[in-house]
C-alpha cells in the first residue's frame, strides 16, 4: 500500500508535492520521497518517517524544477529501511526515476532476468527497483539517443509482457517528460488531473482524486488498465492503451477501506459505495436478526464511520460516537508484531462510557482482519459497562491473504480463515457478529459509475486471484516470508545493522 504522485506544471512543484503527500499520507506512513527535475538535474530528498517529518525549509529549498514526483510508502516486499523509500533511481538509459504502487507477484523469476538477460543490478529488496529497471531496460531496446512518446509507450508495452501483479507507476525522464502507467488489470487505483493557467495547461497524477481536489486541479479521469499517459516538457497530453488484453478488475478493498472517502476511484464515489454498504449490512441484520434489541449503533473511527450511519439510518436505532481516536497511531493490523498490535489498540482509541453504560451496542467496522482491533475493543465496551456487544463488518470475511500490495497477513494469522461466523464471534467476544456478504459488497461499490469495470478483485474474500498467477506454492512462501516470526528477524537483523553503523 502506497501514495504515488507526479506533476508537471509551469512553475516549481516541490511545495504542490509535499501537499499532496500529505494528503495521500494514509496510504502510507513508513517513509516519503520527492524528486525534481531542474534543467536536465535531478534532486532528491527520501528518508523514513511522516511526510512533515521527511522534508524540512532546508530539503524543500533543494528541489527546484518544476517536474516532480512523489511517494509514500508502507512497505509490502522488502523491509522497512530507508534504503528502499522511493523513488528510485537509474542513470541508464537517460535517467529513469520511479515510484511504484503495488506488488509484482513474479519478482522471484525478474530478478533472475533482469540480472542475466539485462545485465543489470538489483541492490535492494524491493520489487519497485525490479520494476524500474525492467522499464530502463524496455526502453534501451529503442537504441535512439532522442525518444519519443511513442518509444516510451512501447517500453511500457515491453514491461506489461515481461511483469505480472499490481502496479500503478509514475516516472520521469529528464528533458523529456512524466509517464504513469497502470498494470493490465487496474488493480491500484491511478487518477489524472489538469489545471489552466496563463502560462499554459499544467497536469497531474495521483493514486487518488483527493489529491487533485487538494491542489486544485480538475480531475480528468482514471488512467486505464493497461494504459500509460505522457506529458512532456511542454506540457504536451499523450496517451496510449500498451496491453494487448486489458481487464479492468480493481481491487475491491480500496473502496473498503483504503481510499479516503472523499475520494472517486474508477468512477466511484468512495463515499457513495460506503453509504451502500452500510444500508446492506442493516438490510441483513434485518433478515438475520428480525427481532433485534440494538439500542444504539457506535462506529470504530474512521473508515466505518460512513456505513455505520447509513446502517443506523436503516435500522431506525440511535447512532452515536463511543470511541474518541488518537490520529498519531498507526493502522494495527499492518504493524509488525502482535504484541505492538495489541499495546496500539489502547493507545489508538478511548471509549466514551455514558455512550455504553446499560446499553445493548453494536459495533460496526470496514473489516476484520486479524481480529486483534475487534477483540480489545469489544473489551473496551464491555469495561464501559455495555450490558451486550453486537458486531458487523461492512466487509465480509478476510480469509485469504493479498498480494497485490496490501501487507495483510498470512492466511494462518488472519481471524477469518478456516473459521465460521460463530467461532469468529466467540474467539472476539461479541455476543452475535454479522457479516456483509460478497455479491451485497459487489453490488454497492458497483451501483454506479462502474459500467466499464468487467470485475473486482475480492481475493481475500474469495482467493480468486484476478492475475491467475497465484497458486498454493506462492501462498506458502508468501506465508514464510511474511509472518510475524519472519518479521521480528527482519526487525531484529534491521536493527542492527542501524546500530553497527551508529558505532562506526
Amino acid at each position: 500500500m502506497c501514495g504515488i504522485i507526479g506533476i508537471v506544471a509551469k512553475s516549481p512543484v516541490a511545495q504542490a508535492l509535499y501537499d499532496g503527500l500529505t494528503v495521500l499520507q494514509h496510504r502510507g506512513q513508513d517513509a516519503a520521497g520527492i524528486m525534481t527535475c531542474d534543467s536536465g538535474r535531478l534532486l532528491l530528498r527520501k528518508d523514513n518517517g511522516l511526510v512533515r517529518d521527511v522534508f524540512q525549509p532546508e530539503h524543500m529549498v533543494r528541489l527546484t524544477g518544476n517536474t516532480g514526483i512523489g511517494h509514500v510508502r508502507y512497505p509490502t516486499a522488502g523491509c522497512s529501511s530507508s534504503a528502499e523509500a522511493q523513488p528510485f533511481y537509474v542513470n541508464s538509459p537517460y535517467g529513469i526515476a520511479l515510484a511504484h504502487n503495488g506488488n509484482l507477484t513474479n519478482t522471484t523469476q525478474l530478478q533472475e532476468d533482469v540480472f542475466r538477460e539485462d545485465l543489470r543490478h538489483i541492490n535492494t529488496n524491493s520489487d519497485s527497483e525490479i520494476l524500474l529497471n525492467v522499464f530502463a531496460h524496455e526502453l534501451q531496446r529503442c537504441g535512439k539517443l532522442k525518444i519519443d512518446h511513442d518509444d516510451i509507450f512501447d517500453a511500457v508495452a515491453g514491461v506489461h509482457r515481461r511483469v505480472r501483479g499490481a502496479y500503478a507507476v509514475v516516472a520521469m525522464i529528464p528533458g523529456n517528460g512524466l509517464i504513469a502507467f497502470r498494470d493490465p488489470h487496474g488493480i491500484r487505483p491511478l487518477v489524472v488531473g489538469k489545471r489552466a493557467t496563463a502560462e499554459g495547461d499544467e497536469y497531474m497524477v495521483a493514486s487518488e482524486s483527493v489529491a487533485i481536489d487538494a491542489l486544485g486541479f480538475q480531475l480528468l479521469r482514471d488512467v486505464e488498465p493497461g494504459e500509460a499517459v505522457f506529458i512532456d516538457q511542454h506540457g504536451g497530453f499523450h496517451a496510449r492503451q500498451c496491453a494487448n488484453q486489458p481487464e479492468y478488475a480493481p481491487c475491491i478493498f480500496e473502496y473498503v477501506y483504503f481510499a479516503r472517502p472523499d475520494s472517486i476511484i474508477d468512477g466511484i464515489s468512495v463515499y457513495k459505495a460506503r453509504m451502500r454498504m452500510g444500508e446492506k449490512l442493516a438490510l441483513k441484520i434485518l433478515k438475520v436478526f428480525p427481532n433485534h434489541d440494538i439500542d444504539v449503533v457506535i462506529p470504530i473511527p474512521d473508515t466505518s464511520r460512513t456505513a455505520a450511519l447509513q446502517l443506523s439510518y436503516k435500522l431506525g436505532v440511535p447512532y452515536r460516537e463511543g470511541f474518541v481516536k488518537n490520529r498519531y497511531i498507526a493502522r494495527t493490523f499492518i504493524m509488525p508484531g502482535q504484541k505492538q498490535r495489541k499495546k496500539s489498540v489502547r493507545q489508538k482509541l478511548n471509549a466514551i462510557d455514558l455512550e455504553f453504560k446499560g446499553k445493548n451496542v453494536l459495533l460496526v467496522d470496514d473489516s476484520i482482519v486479524r481480529g486483534t482491533t475487534s477483540q480489545q475493543i469489544i473489551q473496551m465496551a464491555r469495561e464501559s459497562g455495555a450490558r451486550k456487544v453486537y458486531f458487523a463488518s461492512a466487509a465480509p470475511p478476510v480469509r485469504f491473504p493479498n498480494v497485490y500490495g496490501i501487507d495483510m497477513p498470512t492466511a494462518s494469522e488472519l481471524i477469518g480463515h478456516n473459521r465460521d461466523e460463530a467461532a469468529i464471534a466467540t474467539e472476539i467476544g461479541a455476543d452475535w457478529l454479522v457479516y456483509q456478504d460478497l455479491d451485497d459488497l459487489i453490488e454497492a461499490v458497483a451501483a454506479k459509475g462502474s459500467r466499464r469495470i468487467e470485475r473486482f478483485d475480492c481475493s481475500v474474500f474469495d482467493g480468486q486471484y484476478v492475475t491467475g498467477d497465484i497458486n498454493a506454492d506462492y501462498l506458502t512462501k508468501l506465508e514464510a516470508s511474511r509472518n510475524d516470526t519472519s518479521k521480528d528477524k527482519r526487525e531484529k537483523s534491521e536493527n542492527f545493522s542501524i546500530e553497527m553503523h551508529n558505532n562506526r
